[in-house]
């Protein structure tokens, strides 16, 4: 019997990529191509959608041929899943399938004007849809574009518009205009879905002034949609869809009630399951509550609390480019490892703003407690504590709203191959951090997804078995070391605010 595979792309806010694993999870071929970040003015950020389809084509065409070269045949290709940046906003044509404006990414702020206009509070919508009124959110970006970009507005008039999130447009153009869907994870980030019902809310389409028949059908997190149409995987059933980092909670297999996992990528994103089947959980301290996964139209759904963090790996990356500090983002463990501590130096990355669990569009990044003494290794450590306290913030909303403590904190995403980095971060959160094996947890998440709807895999037990640690770490210092850190890093917080 042959063995069969199962693929999944990656549509990130930096690159494209596309994986297979086989049936023990084991990552076999890859490619990943990178795309251009379009910033018109301060605080937007655009993305290309052509040359994101044409980037996944590619991605999974040359991970086709790499598998072709180790003697698998795409009949062994069972299905491929989909996992996308969330928020990410795309409007197109659908007769000509040209895009009518470049996607608005989810970190742009552009739509402060358009959230004020929504009214002074933030939180007069968050029992319909689980979210504040924020510039992160679909809904707002679609309202800028109809409003800021006449093609738009009048191909809406004209029945001609659709408007997608990332996984939309992918799966519309690979099933050759055929499908033109979302899944609760998705659509749970537009501001626009009924948290419980799971469908589009009338009452938030009129308040944003958003026509239904422009959205797309609100599906399940593993189900078929439809058929790849291009690409050499032609024929192959797409069978997944999940936002990123509900991707990575599936991929981390974190399927009981309290698991939480926490991905450091660009941004950084905290997500605990606070149960299947047992409705969604209303947050009072700043918290997104979410659609974690629905692995099957006739599954229970299971819902999360999730904080995030705009700048994490972003951080880094700014040391690098900006500052010029170092020359490539692995150095910045050397760095930061050449002192003993930050020197009293904190770091608040808020260039956008900060999102959970404070919601403050007016900050703005600040470096505070430099002396003479102070060198380029105390300001890496303090870039790299600046994400761990962001996560601790987070993890005390958590445990605030959902009255329980987080025992272990599964971590996957780009920074954690920096162990300096994982070991800040469990001091300072007082509590042991697993890293997995395979720390590809987000496309790795929406391959189980669609290989559960296909039957390759026959139950999320069977994944968990699949899941294996690589490293835990444990707490180093005591609570009151963590303690002094953590009000230090309170006041320099407080000077981020009102910048703006």
């Amino acid at each position: 019997m042959q063995d069969v595979y199962v693929g999944a792309v990656d549509q990130g806010t930096t690159s494209t990529r596309f994986m297979l694993f086989n049936k023990q999870g084991e990552p076999i071929a890859f490619h990943q191509v990178e795309h251009k970040q379009i910033y018109p003015q301060p605080g937007w950020v655009e993305h290309d959608p052509v040359e994101i389809i044409n980037n996944t084509i590619l991605c999974i065409d040359e991970t086709v041929k790499k598998c072709q070269a180790k003697g698998i045949q795409t009949s062994q290709i069972k299905a491929i899943g989909i996992t996308n940046q969330r928020e990410t906003t795309v409007v197109w044509d659908k007769y000509t399938g040209k895009p009518l404006f470049n996607a608005i990414v989810w970190l742009d702020t552009r739509t402060k004007e358009t959230c004020e206009k929504l009214g002074k509070n933030r939180d007069q919508y968050r029992d319909l849809c689980g979210l504040p009124v924020s510039t992160y959110f679909s809904g707002v970006k679609l309202r800028w574009i109809i409003d800021n970009v006449p093609d738009v507005k009048a191909a809406l008039e004209e029945g001609r518009a659709i408007f997608g999130t990332i996984d939309t447009w992918l799966v519309w153009n690979l099933t050759g205009r055929q499908a033109h869907v979302t899944d609760i994870t998705n659509a749970g980030r537009t501001l626009l879905m009924n948290i419980e019902k799971l469908q589009w809310e009338p009452k938030l389409l009129q308040a944003l002034g958003i026509p239904k028949q422009c959205l797309p059908e609100i599906r399940s997190s593993s189900e078929r949609y439809g058929t790849l149409a291009c690409s050499l995987l032609q024929g192959v059933p797409i069978s997944g869809i999940l936002g990123d980092q509900q991707a990575a909670l599936v991929g981390q297999t974190c399927f009981r009630k309290g698991d939480a996992k926490n991905t450091y990528g660009t941004g950084c994103f905290l997500i605990v399951n606070t149960g299947e089947g047992e409705g969604p959980v209303p947050s009072k301290h700043g918290l997104l509550t979410t659609p974690g996964y629905q692995l099957g139209p006739d599954k229970p759904v299971a819902y999360a609390l999730e904080g995030s963090i705009p700048i994490a790996g972003a951080a880094v990356q700014w040391l690098r480019d900006n500052l010029q500090i170092i020359k490539t983002a692995p150095e910045v463990e050397d760095l930061a490892n050449s002192v003993k501590d930050s020197g009293d130096v904190f770091f608040v990355p808020a260039f956008s703003g900060l999102f959970a669990p404070h919601w403050r569009e007016d900050a703005r990044g600040v470096i505070v407690g430099l002396t003479q003494y102070t060198t380029k290794a105390h300001i890496a450590r303090a870039v790299l504590e600046a994400v761990s306290f962001q996560v601790c913030d987070i993890i005390g909303s958590v445990e605030a709203d959902s009255k329980a403590t987080i025992k272990v904190l599964k971590v996957d995403g780009g920074m954690t191959a920096n162990n300096t980095f994982l070991q800040l971060q469990c001091d300072l959160l007082q509590c042991p951090i697993v890293r997995p094996q395979v720390t590809e947890t987000t496309v790795i998440g929406a391959a189980f997804a669609a290989g559960l709807a296909e039957k390759v895999w026959s139950s999320q037990e069977e994944l968990v078995k699949l899941w294996k640690v690589d490293r835990e770490f444990s707490t180093k210092i005591s609570i009151d070391e963590s303690s002094r850190r953590w009000k230090r890093w309170k006041q320099a917080l407080e000077r981020s605010f009102g910048w703006i």
